[in-house]
Order: structure tokens, then sequence, then C-alpha cells
């Protein structure tokens, strides 16, 4: 029984810190570069998680090899420097409340693409669940009347199903090294992959290359200067609590409990984010987004709730 209480106590943990993500980004969003900020908290986070990571990977018994590093080179581009970035970018540019809403459909992203890529079963219940959440989507945004930027609503879809794509293409290495070690590694990478391409992006060849694609977003981007002191718990707290302690009380919320109690998580974000977003950013919750967190909250509920009876019902069948 202790075991299933921690559990339970590693989701509540790691549910108050995954809802409180979207908030902090917005408020440091006028204090940090939003490239900046995504190359730091991932580099931090990813050295939060080391020590976990090589305790994961001894208790698997795996052996890192040469191509397990060009792996987590490539997903930790797509996670850090595509899927991230957009992320960042997207609460820099609408509310946090709507990104957190949004981004929260990602389990069920996760359900499809594992559906298209590695050929799981996916059941009735999902697709239900995800035409009800995708409406929910649509009802938050309210595109005859929205007054939300439609670049920062496009942004936070875009990484919703990038982070989705991430996820599955994780899985496999997941099981070999746990899903810890994947998290570790891909932060690692990806944050130094980013540094690498705005340090590049500061001389003269990268600013012509980058302002000729038009992404000057990438040219003299700060990375270790202009941190005011009063920002640097913010820092902290989304590099070292989010990113790194968080996907831990998440893994170990999967572990002492099961993989389908630990996405409840995702239930129950939807509804803190947008009250922390009320109490710390002043971002009003009209009648759309009331309404489209409810429909957002029936389709996760399609989804969670089936699984969760099945597995009560295999467990009174074994006693």
């Amino acid at each position: 029984m202790k075991k299933s209480y921690s559990g339970y106590l590693y989701i509540i943990l790691c549910t108050l810190i995954f809802s409180m993500v979207e908030v902090v980004l917005k408020m440091i969003s006028g204090v940090f570069h939003p490239l900046q900020i995504t190359a730091l908290r991932f580099f931090i986070g990813g050295l939060v998680l080391l020590p976990f990571a090589l305790r994961s990977i001894r208790a698997h018994k795996a052996h890192f090899f040469w191509e397990d590093a060009r792996f987590f080179a490539l997903l930790g581009l797509l996670f850090v420097c595509v899927a991230m970035t957009i992320y960042q970018m997207a609460v820099t540019y609408t509310k946090a409340s709507v990104v957190a809403i949004i981004f929260s459909c990602n389990p069920i992203f996760v359900t499809l693409f594992a559906y298209l890529i590695l050929h799981e079963k996916i059941r009735k219940n999902h697709i239900i669940a995800l035409i009800i959440e995708l409406s929910a989507v649509l009802i938050i945004i309210d595109p005859l009347h929205t007054q939300l930027s439609p670049v920062g609503v496009a942004m936070s879809i875009i990484s919703a199903l990038l982070f989705a794509i991430y996820s599955v293409l994780g899985k496999k290495r997941a099981a070999h090294f746990g899903g810890i070690a994947v998290t570790c590694f891909c932060s690692l990478f990806g944050s130094v992959e980013l540094i690498l391409i705005l340090l590049f992006a500061r001389t003269q060849i990268g600013v012509r290359l980058f302002t000729t694609l038009h992404l000057d977003l990438y040219c003299n981007v700060p990375l270790f200067t202009g941190i005011p002191l009063s920002a640097l718990p913010w820092l902290l707290y989304i590099g070292a609590i989010n990113t790194g302690i968080g996907f831990v009380c998440h893994m170990l919320a999967m572990e002492k409990t099961s993989a389908q109690e630990a996405s409840l998580i995702f239930f129950l974000k939807p509804i803190l984010a947008p009250i922390f977003a009320l109490i710390f950013l002043k971002e009003r919750l009209t009648l759309n987004i009331i309404i489209g967190i409810v429909c957002f909250l029936i389709g996760s509920g399609i989804a969670i709730i089936p699984g969760l009876v099945e597995q009560k019902k295999k467990l009174r069948n074994l006693r």
C-alpha cells in the first residue's frame, strides 16, 4: 500500500510542477530571450537528471554505444532545438493558460503517432478522445471571434505534435535505458546543439545565413550575459525543478503506480494551469476557455478511464 500512496504523491507533486511551467516561462519571457531560456533550462535540467539517468542505465544493465549518442543527438535536436523552441515562442506570443491546455493534448497525440509509427494498437475511445480534445482546442481558439495570437496558437499545436513524435521515437530507447535517461541525454545533447547554433549565429557567416533564411531571431542571442539576479531563482526553478525534478517525479509516478494512472497529470494540468495563470499573470478565464477545459476533461476522461477500469479488473483477477 505504501508504494501506491507514494506514487499518488508523485502524481500530485508532478502535476503542481508541470502546471506552473507556462506561467513561469511567461513571467520571465521579458527578461530572457526565448532561445536563451530554452537552451539554459534544458542544460540545467539535463545536469540535474544525470545522476538519475546513470542509475537508470545501471539498473537496466545497458551499455552506451556510439549509435546511441548519434540517436540522442538527433532526438535532442528535434526535442530542444525544434519542439521546445517553438513551444517557448508560443508562450511568448499567446496566453500561458492556452499553451498549457493545448500542450496537454500530447498524450492523445502520442497514442496516434504510436499507432502510425510503431503500429501500436489504437482503441476506439482514443479516437473519440482525440476528436473531442481537438474540438476543445477549437472552442478555446474561437476562430470567428478570437483575440488570441493565431501565430501563438499555431505554435502551441505544432510544439505539442512535435513533442508527441519525440516521445514516440524515444520509446524504444526508453525500454533499453529508462525514460529518465532518454530525457536526460536528449536534454543535454539538444541544449548543447542549440548553444552551438546560437554561437554560430553570432559569426559573420552565421548572421548572413540566418538573415537570408529570415531567422533573425537566432542572431546575437545572449547566452550567459544580461541575466539579472532577480531572475536567477526563476531560471533555477524552470531548469532544475521543472525540467529536472518534474520529469523524475513523472517517471517515479509511473513506476510506483502505472502509466495509465500517471497520465492523470495531463488530466489535472488543464484545470490547475489556468488557475495559476489567473493568480500570477491575471489572465482572464473567458467563457470559451472554461467550456474548452470542460470538453478537454471529457476527452481525457474517455481516454484514461477505460484503461484504469481494465487495470483494476486485472488486479482483482490476480487476487
